[in-house]
């Protein structure tokens, strides 16, 4: 059958509750867990995964004696389904919207790192030039930006540019960059000490550290190798800007994290700076959009926002 006509297919037989189906077995891994999450008996979900699988003449999901996992053209496939209903769901938004007399609808996932200076900036600014414009702000780390973009759930992403990035299926407009600090809380005993050395801090202290995957743990962990230094061992790892600013005034842990993400914190007096500098600088932060996709006029105006106070602040 030809590729046009396997689509036509497709579409005639494909539905909504379908893609449902896929997004829900693709998140719980249990057709018991996705039956719930679709209010149907299991029997139902069953009848329904033999329909999608028939259409595509294929398994989707390898059986496992508990559960189940998507096969690599499974998990394609609930790519699309998350992406198509993301899309569905946006475009209503978006409608409702301009019926209600509103400039649009604006998803933005952002990094924490970005977000106090360079995107809030803009986000006030757009606001105050179009009062019904409405905006959603998604995400915390670069990671969780990106599977939301991948997913259809915002129209661009503010993120550092990194190895799990597909530049096939996505544009990147660098913005600028941070630096890293070592911070403590400001009652902390390493303050009253006149030198300190980076490698007493790794051993003889614990630390609130993000993931071994975002930009700033693989900073720190290239400036400990640089310096001829192992990972610190007591650690607590933490993918929440906001948890770990937290946790800083409850512990006596050193936190790594970008300037911009301490801005207020360091302002305010709840965080200290060490005097280390780490001399290693993160991957660039930046624009990312679906590549191919066109920008909507509210879109546009946010990201000329963007380029405008990025250039003012270098």
């Amino acid at each position: 059958m030809q590729p046009a006509a396997v689509s036509r297919s497709l579409f005639n037989r494909l539905r909504y509750k379908h893609l449902h189906m896929l997004v829900a077995l693709g998140s719980s891994e249990n057709l018991h867990r996705a039956s719930q999450t679709l209010a149907m008996s299991q029997p139902a979900a069953t009848r329904m995964l033999h329909e999608i699988e028939d259409m595509f003449g294929c398994e989707l999901f390898e059986r496992l004696p508990r559960g189940m996992r998507p096969t690599a053209l499974g998990g394609e496939l609930i790519r699309f389904a998350e992406s198509a209903l993301s899309g569905l769901d946006r475009c209503a938004e978006d409608l409702a919207a301009r019926q209600q007399g509103g400039f649009g609808y604006l998803a933005i996932g952002t990094l924490m790192g970005a977000a106090p200076g360079l995107v809030m900036d803009s986000i006030a600014e757009i606001k105050r030039r179009h009062p019904q414009l409405r905006i959603r702000i998604m995400g915390d780390t670069s990671d969780q930006v990106i599977q939301l973009l991948a997913q259809g759930r915002i129209d661009l992403a503010i993120a550092r540019r990194n190895a799990s990035i597909d530049s096939q299926h996505y544009d990147f407009e660098p913005l600028g960059n941070e630096r890293l600090l070592l911070v403590v809380h400001s009652q902390h005993p390493l303050l009253q000490r006149a030198t300190l050395k980076l490698a007493e801090l790794v051993n003889d202290w614990p630390w609130i550290l993000q993931p071994d995957t975002s930009p700033a743990r693989i900073a720190l962990e290239q400036a400990l190798q640089r310096e001829g230094l192992v990972a610190p061992a007591d650690i607590i790892e933490c993918s929440s800007v906001y948890s770990m600013q937290q946790l800083i005034q409850l512990t006596e842990a050193i936190m790594v994290l970008s300037e911009t993400a301490l801005r207020d914190y360091l302002r305010m007096g709840l965080v200290t700076a060490l005097p280390i500098e780490l001399g290693e600088r993160m991957a660039p932060f930046g624009i990312l959009l679906r590549k191919g996709e066109p920008v909507s006029r509210e879109l546009g105006a946010f990201i000329e926002l963007l380029r405008t106070r990025a250039a003012q602040g270098q």
